[in-house]
C-alpha cells in the first residue's frame, strides 16, 4: 500500500470542487485536491520516489510500487510559462516524502487569474483502490491525504 501526503499547507476540497472538468470529472485519475495557503511555499514530495516528470507547474513522482503520483500546482497554470515558479529537483531525481520539489506563490497564480487549486492525483488508478481520501480538512505539508492498493 502506498501512503500520499500532502504537498502543501492548506485545505483539502476533493476532486470535484476542482475548477477544471480533467480533474473534477477524475478523467487524469481518483485523488483529491488541495486549496493551498496564500503565502509563497514549497511544494513537496508526497511520496517516496522518482521524479518521472517535471514542469515549473507540475509534477509526477513513481515510488518503488509503480504508482505515480502527480501534484497539480494550480489549475491552467501550462499558461504562465514557467513565471512564479522554481524547480528545486530535476527530472530523474530519487526523492523522499516531504523533499522540496517547486518554489511558487499561490496568491501569485491567483493574481494572474489563475485558481491556485492544486489537485493531487492517483495515475492509472481506480477510485476503489484509493482509502482514507481526505476531501475537508485543513492540511498540513506531510499529512495523509489517501492510501493507495
Amino acid at each position: 500500500m502506498t501512503t500520499v501526503t500532502s504537498p502543501l499547507a492548506g485545505r483539502a476540497i476533493g476532486l470535484s470542487a476542482v475548477p477544471d472538468p480533467v480533474f473534477s470529472g477524475a478523467m487524469v485519475g481518483p485523488g483529491t485536491a488541495i486549496d493551498p495557503e496564500r503565502e509563497p511555499s514549497v511544494a513537496v514530495a508526497p511520496v517516496d520516489g522518482v521524479i518521472v516528470s517535471l514542469h515549473p507547474h507540475a509534477f509526477v513522482v513513481v515510488d518503488e510500487q509503480g504508482h505515480g503520483v502527480l501534484t497539480h500546482l494550480g489549475i491552467d497554470t501550462v499558461q504562465l510559462n514557467g513565471q512564479g515558479f522554481e524547480l528545486l529537483v530535476n527530472k530523474g531525481d530519487t526523492v523522499k516524502r516531504g523533499d522540496s520539489v517547486v518554489r511558487w506563490d499561490p496568491a501569485a497564480v491567483e493574481a494572474a487569474g489563475k485558481s491556485p487549486i492544486c489537485p493531487v492525483v492517483a495515475l492509472e488508478a481506480t477510485a476503489d483502490s484509493l482509502g482514507d481520501v481526505r476531501e475537508d480538512s485543513a492540511l498540513v505539508a506531510g499529512d495523509v491525504l489517501f492510501t493507495w492498493q
